[in-house]
């Protein structure tokens, strides 16, 4: 399977075994919604995918990793590397930065990095060019995650890690498969994605923010309970047009419950079907003896 080259909060690729087989075979149009990573779309077969996503940064970049002559996009990204002096641990090894694995180079970057975001911010021009000094950003950034504050800067600190082999490869295979697939990026609330175009024949997966988790898509008051209970209408509109569709979501979660969603799957329990997953198996960190703090996520069908 082919893993997202951007570590992007809620990402299914570890869930994939699970959600996969029970995704229908006969899929013409597949409709991810809420696209984050791309995880999903980038393992379905199917005839053609619509990647969709409020965030118009990430549509742009993964449109300039389509559009931009691959070699392109490598040349530039160590050009980068080399122009902001950044570590480049996979050819010069940790030591050569006076660092250690386990601590990481974010000493090092730390600079060079605030130097690079600046540029990055202070740029008029959004050609490929910006969008892969963002891709770099986002590899040098913390944790590797996306975070623009309310003026539109990028904003996260320096991170550990840097443009290692393991991060070249994923994004190899990313620009591979983008390439060769049938797809589009769009960037629409889905609150507006137009639903006329789908048949009985294309299948739309959500996986929307968490009403009940905290993640970055959740700040700034990014996901409320009226969003919560508009996509659950938009999912019904679906049904009612005979569109399939499946949802991820979590019901309980450190504690908390997702109370409108569970009294949408208990209204509607003779047209959707609930299936459960196995969270721990996407998250180690909630394998816990404390049962109040573990995470129920489940996927909802209508087939």
């Amino acid at each position: 399977m082919i893993q997202s080259p951007l570590n992007y909060t809620g990402g299914k690729f570890k869930l994939l075994p699970q959600i996969l087989p029970l995704f229908p075979k006969d899929i013409d149009t597949f409709v991810d919604l809420f696209c984050g990573g791309c995880n999903v779309g980038l393992n379905v077969e199917c005839k053609k995918v619509i990647y969709n996503d409020l965030d118009e940064h990430l549509l742009y970049l993964y449109n300039t990793f389509k559009n931009l002559d691959k070699e392109s996009t490598f040349e530039w990204i160590y050009q980068i590397i080399e122009k902001y002096n950044l570590s480049n641990v996979s050819k010069n090894g940790y030591e050569y930065y006076g660092c250690e694995s386990g601590k990481g180079v974010g000493d090092y970057n730390r600079d060079r990095f605030l130097k690079l975001r600046e540029d990055f911010n202070t740029k008029t021009s959004e050609d490929y060019y910006y969008y892969v000094m963002l891709y770099v950003i986002i590899v040098y950034a913390f944790n590797n995650q996306i975070r623009f504050n309310s003026k539109g800067e990028f904003n996260l600190p320096v991170g550990k890690r840097d443009f290692n082999q393991k991060m070249k490869e994923k994004l190899s295979s990313f620009i591979d498969r983008i390439k060769s697939q049938n797809c589009i990026f769009s960037c629409k609330d889905f609150r507006e994605f137009n639903i006329s175009t789908l048949t009985n024949n294309d299948f739309v997966y959500v996986d929307p923010p968490y009403l009940i988790t905290c993640a970055t898509y959740n700040e700034q008051g990014g996901w409320d309970e009226q969003c919560e209970k508009d996509l659950l209408a938009f999912l019904d509109k679906l049904s009612e047009n005979k569109i399939r569709f499946a949802l991820s979501n979590v019901l309980r979660s450190k504690g908390k419950q997702n109370d409108i969603l569970i009294a949408w799957i208990e209204k509607n329990k003779d047209k959707y079907n609930a299936i459960h997953l196995n969270y721990s198996y996407s998250n180690s960190n909630y394998q816990t003896k404390d049962k109040t703090s573990e995470t129920e996520e489940v996927l909802i069908i209508n087939y």
